[in-house]
């Protein structure tokens, strides 16, 4: 990139007289022709392309070129971590500007000077896997990552104690839950990660951090091999975010934190709301029977208290008033 290109239409000779073209058509960018020859000045990625050329008069092609413009490699970042301590240990590299053209990397371990295996990983391209030779090792490893491209090629080399690369996994599966009748509350557990393979010899310690989501400042707790604690110094009603780191109880550095969870300490629930509202008791409804006849019906007085209590003494005060009558006809 940035240079010139001088292509050649096969082995035309130099009074040959050529036309050119890029993925079908005229060369617009700046060039010049010399003979049989195309120069391309100052190029970058615009000028990539296939490049055919056809010999004057009868326009015969004669040639095509597949142009790739990049630059070459510089050297690679390197970094080396072991979170399968004691089973092995991965490298990884990347370019920290991209070369524009396929880039291939080829790498070397050494331990106390021998070759060690080094396998691929499937899924990331730029990362392999190592196993130790040997656990609590004094040898130092060299790690020498080169990149090769068709411009060149760049190298980094580098060296570390294998107590240096030592950095677990997040603990996994995280959980945080509130105390019943405890408002300031709340019990948090986790697990080991599953990455590493021999947590009985190789034991983990953990560090607990926490913090209510209306504060910036997190309380932190350092716990020997336990895999729970109980948070008692929270803020009643008030939600929280946990977050648990790993390291290896001798060497090593701490993991990343794991993934965040929210939760909140134990609420006592509001006391029912008794209802005064006053309760109307159903009524019994007698309905009369249907008349038989569709002729409307004669209604019958209301028959009142009063016509009721005459109603009731009519026939004795008619037997005293004839019995009156008749002692006054015997005088």
């Amino acid at each position: 990139m940035g240079s010139d290109v001088t292509m050649q239409c096969g082995s035309l000779d130099n009074d040959a007289s050529v036309s050119w073209k890029v993925n079908g058509t005229d060369v617009k960018a700046q060039h010049r022709l010399e003979g049989p020859r195309l120069i391309l000045t100052q190029v970058d990625l615009s000028h990539n392309g296939l490049y055919s050329c056809f010999q004057n008069p009868h326009g015969e092609r004669r040639d095509t070129i597949l142009l790739h413009i990049g630059i070459p490699p510089r050297e690679p970042t390197v970094t080396c971590r072991s979170n399968t301590y004691p089973k092995g240990f991965y490298c990884s590299w990347h370019q920290l500007h991209s070369t524009y053209i396929p880039t291939t990397f080829e790498v070397d371990v050494q331990h106390n000077q021998r070759s060690l295996e080094v396998q691929k990983d499937s899924v990331h391209k730029n990362r392999c896997h190592v196993r130790f030779p040997e656990v609590f090792s004094s040898f130092p490893y060299k790690v020498n990552v080169t990149a090769v491209n068709a411009l060149g090629k760049a190298f980094s080399t580098i060296s570390f104690e294998e107590s240096s690369i030592v950095k677990p996994d997040p603990p996994e599966r995280v959980t945080a839950t509130p105390i019943r009748f405890n408002p300031r509350r709340l019990e948090v557990s986790w697990h080991s990660p599953a990455t590493w393979p021999d947590i009985d010899n190789f034991p983990l310690k953990y560090f607990l951090r926490y913090r209510p989501l209306i504060r910036e400042q997190w309380q932190h707790v350092e716990l020997s091999d336990s895999t729970s604690h109980t948070i008692t110094d929270a803020y009643a009603g008030k939600e929280y975010i946990i977050q648990v780191a790993a390291k290896d109880t001798e060497i090593g550095t701490w993991s990343d934190w794991s993934v965040a969870v929210h939760a909140t300490p134990w609420i006592e629930d509001p006391l029912p709301i008794t209802s005064t509202t006053e309760v109307d008791f159903p009524t019994e409804t007698k309905t009369s029977p249907i008349p038989s006849s569709n002729a409307p019906q004669k209604a019958e007085p209301p028959v009142g208290r009063a016509a009721r209590v005459l109603t009731f003494f009519s026939p004795l005060l008619l037997g005293m008033l004839l019995l009156f009558m008749w002692s006054m006809h015997v005088c």
